[in-house]
């Protein structure tokens, strides 16, 4: 059990280990959620069960325990590492008298926070309203109360649980329709792209691994990137000259994911992730510093997966290179990688140093020139930004 020196506001972690391969003891990702999003963490308890308990999810003596420690440490919130369900939630409010979120509600409020572009704004909204509409038996004592009126305030003797349910079935619809537009905006982008035969590739990995800052490093761009979590959510896309090519291609960096990645954030931020469906190529940076890097990787690769990415050709960027110690760098920085029994092409980079970037351009050249030479003469002639 550790404090924070942190500005925020005060709150407990909790996590629960149920036995799977990835719980994390130390609630190390929880904190970095929790201060990303604002807050403070000043205590952490964590406990073993075998399953969830059905009202309380970690029983009433545990209930207890998590109750005294926050009074100890002057928490006002309590956090759980793992995902509540509503009547879980509202049970532990009344038994603790504080209020209770889990990892899925932080995940969304940093979104909330960070989603710039008018399309994240609206993806993200969508994936809040959806995680809204089954937590309308939280805390509020009014939905239970009938309510009388006719139109927009409910039909005669319509609960006011209905209206609210309504009104948030309504919302959802107008914000899909939205971003139904936006998205076929996106579609006609990206078949303008293919018309110019665009070699598109696209950043993708868990977040804080360095995409952003690789990605300005390859690009000189000055997209925004920070040492915490979920610095990017909006994508971009820049022009990459490769010299060995002698041709640009288009770079894309992509919102970073993480474990337990809420279903209606994967299903909310299709149009942003489709950079990643429909590149020719994927980069997949993974944070080589990171002790946890193949628990990180296999998320990812989850991701991919669930969204039909998984079969697009990869190169691994282990990045923050310049974060090893002598003893923990390795013998080579260019070499091959097993992933689910499949090889895959790693480079060993440091987007801040610089430090092995220039293998990587000459890498991604090497793909481009290979796509170049199955073409047709004639269409590598006319092929745009190709220099004779």
């Amino acid at each position: 059990m550790t404090s924070s020196s942190v500005d925020g506001t005060p709150v407990l972690l909790v996590g629960v280990d149920f036995g799977l391969p990835h719980f994390d003891g130390d609630l190390e990702e929880l904190g970095l959620l929790a201060q990303t999003a604002g807050m403070k963490p000043v205590g952490r308890l964590t406990c073993k069960r075998k399953a969830p308990d059905a009202a309380l999810f970690v029983g009433s003596g545990k209930a207890d325990e998590i109750r005294t420690l926050a009074q100890m440490h002057g928490a006002v919130e309590v956090l759980f590492d793992q995902s509540l369900s509503p009547a879980q939630q509202r049970n532990l409010e009344r038994h603790l008298e504080l209020p209770v979120n889990d990892r899925t509600l932080l995940i969304l409020e940093i979104f909330a926070q960070r989603a710039r572009s008018h399309e994240g704004k609206l993806q993200v909204e969508l994936a809040r309203l959806q995680y809204l509409s089954t937590r309308l038996v939280r805390r509020w004592s009014h939905l239970e109360r009938q309510t009388g009126g006719i139109g927009a305030r409910g039909g005669p003797g319509e609960k006011q649980i209905e209206l609210d349910r309504r009104m948030i079935s309504d919302a959802v619809k107008r914000t899909r329709d939205r971003l139904v537009k936006v998205k076929r905006q996106r579609s006609t982008q990206r078949r303008q792209r293919e018309r110019r035969d665009t070699f598109n590739i696209s950043l993708v990995g868990y977040t804080n691994a360095g995409k952003s800052t690789l990605f300005n490093a390859l690009v000189k761009a000055r997209s925004y990137a920070a040492d915490q979590l979920f610095a990017t959510l909006d994508t971009t896309t820049r022009q990459l000259y490769l010299g060995d090519a002698g041709r640009s291609v288009s770079l894309s960096d992509t919102v970073g994911f993480i474990r337990d990645l809420p279903h209606g954030l994967v299903d909310a931020f299709q149009a942003t992730l489709q950079e990643a469906i429909d590149a020719d190529l994927l980069l997949h940076v993974v944070d080589a510093s990171n002790p946890g890097f193949p628990e990180q990787m296999a998320q990812v690769q989850k991701v991919l997966h669930e969204i039909g990415a998984a079969d697009i050709p990869q190169i691994l960027v282990f990045n923050k290179l310049d974060s090893l110690e002598a003893e923990q760098r390795p013998p080579l920085l260019e070499d091959q990688y097993d992933v689910d029994g499949q090889l895959f092409p790693r480079l060993f980079v440091s987007a801040r140093s610089g430090e092995g970037l220039g293998t990587l351009r000459q890498a991604l050249s090497s793909r481009v020139v290979a796509v170049q030479e199955r073409m047709t003469p004639e269409a590598a002639i006319e092929l745009p930004g190709t220099v004779p």
